[in-house]
């Protein structure tokens, strides 16, 4: 049985989006309805099409009787988590000969690091790569040569814009393909602390670059809890991964085991064959919603509360907050991963990972058994796990028990009864907090604003000591079509500090904080921004402004003539629209859609 708040939330999606998606399935089936058939292209566009392949492979082609399958690929070497790619195409091309099929690279996507540009200039272009890599994709798709693809990505913006891609191609099988987590570095307390430390001058720049490289320092995925490692849980929640394909470690058997297996099942399910499992069947709003539900129950990325809504709205799918916050109050938190506890990814996949986690969700009602998946199996089958066997490919049930409780647990023993996510809605507008990590008495912060607009700011006052005292800061023109609506990390160890001191501190902005907001009390995508005149325009320094997680309101406490007589406040923002290619992106500035909506200039 599903829970009735699970199937409620889900029947009111259907509804809500029922004439959407009834248009985007008539397009996928207008397009299904003229699938890829290599024979009917012009021979000059054939050739083109088959001129690198080797002669084997050029024969299958213009035979069109064999699936032809599309690799799209965010490899680069400068980024860990995309490094391992580097070598997928091989196996994924050898696998699809094994299986009497052809597989070709149909088009790279670029593949930024938040970790690398937070701070900088380039982070404000991260929040839109998501909207290039679902373009990129689509032109590498668009040369109608191909039966499926494969999707090789990972990180924060790689995977949500190649999701909208597979909406977009959703009469095409699509897989996604995992590089796994890097094995665990120093702890990730150890990590947290020096940042601090060298936030309040106690640490050198060459002791915090010594313990960054110790926690960063190999190939695959951080192993914190962030956007990155969300995507690959969401993935195999919403059945777009074999079982258990996430957090496997690069360079290992069993992670090429399951790349090889991927290819192999991707082409299993072309139209040619006899399982056909177009992308649209399997991203349906039963497939959303369990997205969201594995999401509250691991304390997953803030940027999903964005993302998910893209993703869905690129298939005709309409998620609004209220559905979040409605499946994050019967959705208990069943994991604890940093920046929600001490541990990483690979002690949560020590400890049953998402094999354990989806089976106790099912166990509790919470998600929907029937979804479809890539695998041929429904998502109630997928509390599994993979393993060799003598080289051979198999999967086993996960651990009936969780194997360390400080990490994972069972659904009867949560680490507390719902997923942490809130709604936060008042005089302000609507912004959204993660409480997973914040301490309860910190639930709840009553203060007055001290303004800000720039993370450099803030900063600056923290170094002249001007925020030794309770405040909530008040970061504003960060949003989608002020600045490109970056991360703030810059501002989370000044914060923290500032909390640690005894002070009660919060910090409202229309910016992003994303998977690492950690133990700060942060109400973020505060829509409407001030760049279109919402009300964090108005907020002056001094104003009392009450966050209150717990009844899920925020307002700032000036009588409500005097706040509406007030002159906007504005920002030059000329800064920031030209360098590292900002004018490229004026145009995704101005039609953005607010974060509510996806913040997408994509419509």
């Amino acid at each position: 049985m599903v829970h009735e708040t699970i199937a409620r939330v889900t029947a009111r999606i259907v509804e809500r989006s029922r004439p959407a998606r009834e248009a985007y399935l008539a397009r996928v089936e207008r397009m299904a309805s003229k699938r890829p058939r290599r024979g009917a292209l012009g021979c000059a566009n054939l050739a083109h099409g088959f001129a690198a392949c080797g002669a084997h492979d050029k024969a299958e082609l213009v035979a069109d009787v064999v699936p032809n399958l599309a690799i799209v690929t965010a490899y680069n070497d400068m980024l860990s988590a995309h490094q391992p790619y580097e070598r997928y195409p091989d196996v994924i091309r050898r696998a699809a000969h094994e299986a009497g099929a052809v597989a070709q690279v149909a088009g790279g996507v670029p593949a930024m690091c938040d970790g690398v540009t937070q701070g900088r200039a380039g982070m404000e272009l991260s929040l839109f790569s998501r909207d290039v890599i679902a373009l990129a994709a689509s032109i590498a798709l668009s040369h109608d040569m191909f039966d499926a693809a494969v999707m090789l990505g990972i990180c924060d913006k790689i995977v949500p814009g190649l999701v909208i891609a597979a909406q977009a191609y959703g009469h095409l099988p699509i897989v996604f393909v995992p590089g796994g987590p890097m094995p665990s570095g120093i702890s990730n307390d150890q990590k947290s602390k020096v940042r601090q430390l060298y936030a309040e001058g106690k640490a050198t720049r060459d002791e915090l670059l010594a313990a960054e490289s110790a926690s960063y320092h190999a190939p695959g995925t951080c192993t914190f809890y962030g956007t990155a490692n969300s995507n690959q849980m969401l993935m195999e929640a919403m059945g777009l991964h074999l079982p258990g394909a996430s957090f496997v470690n690069p360079g290992t058997p069993l992670r090429e085991a399951l790349t090889a297996a991927a290819a192999k099942r991707a082409l299993a399910i072309t139209a040619l064959g006899n399982e056909y499992t177009p992308a649209a069947s399997v991203l349906d709003e039963r497939a959303f919603v369990n997205g969201v539900v594995a999401l509250h129950a691991t304390g997953g990325s803030t940027n999903h509360v964005i993302h998910l809504v893209a993703m869905a709205r690129a298939g005709g799918i309409y998620l609004t907050l209220e559905d979040f916050d409605d499946l994050s109050r019967v959705v208990p938190l069943l994991a604890r991963v940093y920046p929600n506890g001490s541990a990483d990814v690979n002690h949560f996949s020590a400890a049953g990972g998402t094999g354990f986690l989806i089976g106790e969700l099912l166990k509790g009602g919470l998600m929907h058994p029937d979804a479809r998946t890539v695998s041929g199996l429904p998502l109630g089958d997928y509390a599994k796990e993979p393993y060799l066997d003598d080289g051979e490919l198999k999967f086993r049930d996960a651990p009936a028990a969780s194997l360390d409780e400080a990490v994972l647990r069972p659904i009867e023993r949560p680490f507390s009864p719902d997923g942490g996510l809130r709604v936060l809605r008042g005089n302000l507008g609507q912004s959204v907090i993660k409480i997973s990590a914040v301490a309860p008495e910190r639930h709840v912060v009553r203060a007055p604003a001290r303004v800000f607009h720039a993370q450099e700011e803030v900063e600056a006052a923290f170094r002249a000591g001007e925020l030794s005292r309770d405040l909530v800061c008040v970061v504003r023109f960060q949003g989608v079509k002020a600045i490109g609506m970056p991360e703030l990390h810059k501002l989370t160890p000044i914060l923290a500090s500032v909390m640690a001191h005894g002070h009660q501190v919060a910090l409202v902005t229309d910016g992003r904080m994303s998977g690492a907001s950690g133990k700060v009390p942060a109400a973020i995508h505060l829509s409407p921004e001030a760049k279109a005149g919402g009300p964090i325009a108005r907020i002056r320094d001094g104003d009392m402004i009450t966050l209150d997680a717990v009844a899920g309101t925020l307002d700032v406490e000036v009588a409500p003539e005097e706040f509406a007589a007030r002159e906007p406040a504005s920002c030059d923002l000329e800064p920031h629209e030209h360098g590292y290619g900002r004018e490229l992106f004026a145009n995704f500035r101005l039609v953005a859609t607010g974060p509510e909506l996806g913040a997408s200039s994509l419509g």
